[in-house]
């Protein structure tokens, strides 16, 4: 294992950059994580549902947390995405991952097969900690992506029984009550990661949660201030908490947007339809909307309305309107001017389909 896995603080999932012929683009993988770390970040994790996990071929998927593992070598941790809805694939990905140098994988539950709370900790969990010693895991729990979800008193088992290899939760229910349940069922010991970027303050907050920390969208594009807003909370320091939440709410109100608009039928009707464009779609449209990288998702992921990417770059403006030092760390190391790129039409228009 590569050092030892802390559960808190800021870990940023990842994007997977690719280049305009969608293979994965090394070079600004490997810039995105320098930026990361520079940061002050406590953590990356690479081939989440941010890096376009399900799209990575397992030899892409292997090369990107080679590639992360390399990279930070030891000044952060690496939290590798390994789960799959294949108990073999997933015992494939994290026995990789632990020989990579991984700190600790990440496993998804089960997404699409639906297996019950009792078969994805039998089946799933229990059988990855068994076939692959010596590296933490983290589940995953995220029921609006998967369609299942692992309970609070199964994690609470996987957790009493093996504290040391399942230390930590990722919890992406958006529900504060099965949150207070993760905390009173497994106990103190028990890291409880927000997946959630906009409940960060409310989970570290709640006494019956206290959630140390956040697997975070929108620290691809401001590791800083994130890492700040959770230091601050950590501190104690509510002011300063609440006044970074507020300059970043904008964006962190944006990891997916929905957009309604018109379709024409081909018999002439017309039909109001809301399209609801998700992670990592609008945050790789602000990403390259601010020069960070070439806009590339694979399919079916793909180019937002010009309606929706109008609400990232307002976002984004409102966000440089309340704190310029925000985005500021961007500039240096991408080589871009903030105001510039919020400024030039051409470049927003490019970004719509």
């Amino acid at each position: 294992m590569s050092g030892t896995f802390r559960p808190h603080g800021v870990w940023t999932a990842l994007v997977t950059p690719f280049s305009t012929d969608r293979q994965v683009d090394h070079e600004a993988l490997r810039r995105l994580i320098e930026f990361q770390l520079g940061e002050g970040v406590d953590g990356i994790v690479p081939c989440g549902t941010t890096g376009e996990s399900p799209t990575l071929s397992w030899q892409e998927h292997d090369a990107v947390i080679d590639a992360a593992v390399r990279v930070v070598e030891g000044r952060a941790g690496v939290l590798a995405g390994t789960g799959s809805n294949n108990t073999k694939e997933a015992i494939r990905g994290t026995a990789h991952a632990k020989d990579a140098g991984a700190t600790a994988a990440l496993l998804v539950d089960c997404y699409y097969n639906g297996p019950s709370s009792l078969e994805l900790r039998t089946d799933y969990y229990e059988r990855i900690l068994d076939e692959v010693p010596d590296i933490p895991i983290v589940p995953y729990i995220i029921p609006g992506r998967t369609g299942c979800e692992l309970s609070a008193a199964d994690l609470a088992v996987l957790h009493l029984n093996r504290p040391q290899r399942v230390p930590a939760v990722k919890e992406a229910t958006g529900n504060v009550d099965r949150m207070r349940l993760d905390r009173k069922l497994a106990g103190p010991a028990l890291g409880i990661l927000s997946g959630d970027d906009d409940m960060t303050l409310t989970m570290m907050r709640d006494p019956e949660i206290r959630a140390s920390g956040v697997v975070s969208v929108m620290s691809n594009l401001v590791p800083g201030a994130l890492s700040s807003l959770v230091r601050a909370q950590e501190a104690d320091d509510l002011e300063e908490a609440d006044r970074l939440a507020a300059a970043l709410s904008p964006i962190l109100a944006i990891v997916s947007c929905r957009v309604t608009s018109v379709r024409a039928l081909p018999n002439g009707q017309s039909v109001e339809v809301t399209d609801k464009f998700r992670n990592p779609v609008p945050l790789k449209t602000m990403m390259a909307g601010l020069g960070m990288i070439t806009f590339a998702s694979r399919a079916p992921l793909g180019r937002m309305s010009a309606t929706a990417v109008a609400q990232c770059r307002d976002a984004l403006r409102d966000v440089h309107s309340a704190d310029p030092a925000i985005l500021g760390p961007i500039e240096e190391p991408f080589d871009v001017r903030i105001g510039q790129r919020l400024g030039d039409d051409a470049v927003w228009s490019a970004l719509a389909r």
